[in-house]
């Protein structure tokens, strides 16, 4: 069952959201940039996803073949969400970090682990 979930960068330009079944859709992505950043990513369909504000702020960074879109806010520099398209399919998708939903929803962070306190590198 899909419920709605806002999100947004760490400054709060960007802000979106999403209807999501959590039961679905969840990733980790291996790619050489989603890999470098540690990318736990929840996929939805683009007419599951609206950008409710920033789209001017919105940096974009491509590699490869280009069918991924790395979005990021160029003010704070998170990267909230992207959009692609599955090469073998054609399927379009918008992938949402899960860090970057408000109040870091447990249910859509499952899986992740906090940072270790800082008494904890002493």
């Amino acid at each position: 069952m899909k419920k709605t979930y806002q999100g947004s960068c760490y400054c709060g330009k960007v802000r979106f959201e999403a209807d999501i079944d959590v039961n679905v859709g969840r990733r980790r992505c291996n790619c050489w940039i989603c890999a470098r950043q540690r990318a736990w990513e929840t996929l939805v369909k683009p007419e599951d996803f609206r950008l409710l504000a920033g789209e001017s702020e919105l940096g974009d960074y491509q590699f490869g073949a280009g069918n991924g879109h790395h979005l990021f806010c160029r003010n704070c520099g998170a990267a909230s969400f992207g959009r692609g398209v599955v090469d073998a399919t054609g399927v379009e998708y918008v992938s949402i970090a899960a860090g970057c939903f408000d109040n870091a929803n447990p249910v859509l962070t499952q899986g992740l682990r906090a940072h270790a306190r800082l008494e904890a590198a002493r």
